[in-house]
């Protein structure tokens, strides 16, 4: 048994380990560990006290992949509902033909099924931390929207140079990533995350995207992406890796395969990537495009989780359409 997780996951490994010790499935050990990250209100990539979005608005993302049948659900966009892999994993586990909902549509989903209701998740801390960067870029004429209280633009102006002047590279990235095997050599991998800081309402990234920020098969391994979704996404790194694998690759070779795929994208904007993965014997890795990054792994065998370096394989950042003219 094994879990790997992105290095904030710490706060849930050990619980998730636990369950598989007690012969819970990979699939829960994922949804145990992620929630925790979830409800720590000191993680502000991941659910509750998330970092926002441009008008103030916190929405979430998940998916869950189960290896054995490659059965996934994904959330979107969801609003109030801290727990976004649990509502993920009812997505995938109820008599629904589909992967993922967004939105109201998740939202209406979640109040069904009973999941648990926050509503207002953002902390008066990261709200000044909202307001602050937000008067730092000029937006100081925005009014309040009741019954929310959340601020927007007072003459409905359009949000682009918004988003563009609050685009913060440093908080793209952010998310919480957990890989599981359990006792029966099932794998299950999760991600969860609150988006990027400040993006444009309704953007979506990589995490809830099966294939791009998420993907796992017991035949071959999994991986679960961290970072600028954007180029997750493009370049279909989780299902990449994994079919590098498929291809008779090392779990290594694999990996890097699938990060040098996105040294070679173009466009105007490409940032940090981090992923983890392993495969069915048990190996594991991880990878960034930036040196000092580490993820953590827990065997059935240990009291307490360890911290590994990852690999780097360096992408050249560009933000802008200057930074490549």
């Amino acid at each position: 048994m094994l879990i790997i997780a992105s290095s904030n996951g710490a706060i849930g490994i050990d619980q998730a380990m636990q369950a598989l010790k007690k012969g819970g499935s990979a699939l829960d050990a994922v949804e145990i560990g992620i929630r925790l990250v979830e409800a720590n209100p000191d993680e502000h990539s991941v659910g509750y006290n998330g970092y926002p979005n441009i008008i103030g608005e916190l929405e979430l993302d998940a998916s869950i992949m189960d290896g054995r049948t490659l059965d996934s659900g994904a959330v979107a966009l969801m609003r109030g509902f801290p727990y976004a892999i649990s509502v993920a994993r009812q997505v995938m586990a109820r008599e629904l033909p589909h992967v993922l909902l967004a939105g109201e549509g998740a939202e209406r989903f979640a109040r069904e099924i009973g999941a648990e209701h926050w509503g207002e998740m953002l902390t008066d801390e990261i709200m000044a931390v909202w307001r602050k960067r937000m008067t730092a870029v000029g937006a100081t004429q925005w009014v309040a929207r009741r019954p929310d209280d959340i601020l927007v633009p007072a003459d409905d102006a359009p949000l682009l140079d918004w988003v563009k002047l609050a685009t913060d590279p440093e908080r793209v990235e952010g998310t919480v990533n957990f890989i599981a095997i359990d006792g029966k050599g099932d794998i299950a991998s999760g991600v969860s995350t609150s988006g990027w800081a400040w993006k444009y309402p309704g953007r979506i990234g990589d995490s809830p995207i099966i294939g791009a920020g998420n993907y796992a098969d017991n035949r071959y391994g999994a991986c679960a992406c961290t970072g600028m979704g954007e180029m997750a996404i493009r370049a279909g790194t989780a299902r990449s890796l994994v079919l590098y694998l498929k291809l008779g690759l090392s779990l290594g070779e694999a990996a890097r395969r699938a990060m040098n795929d996105l040294r070679d994208l173009g466009g105007d904007f490409i940032g940090g990537m981090n992923l983890i993965a392993l495969n069915p014997k048990g190996e594991h890795i991880g990878m960034s495009s930036r040196a000092g990054g580490s993820y953590i792994y827990q065997t059935e065998a240990m009291d307490a989780c360890q911290e590994r370096a990852r690999e780097v394989v360096e992408i050249p950042a560009r933000w802008g359409r200057e930074a490549r003219e």
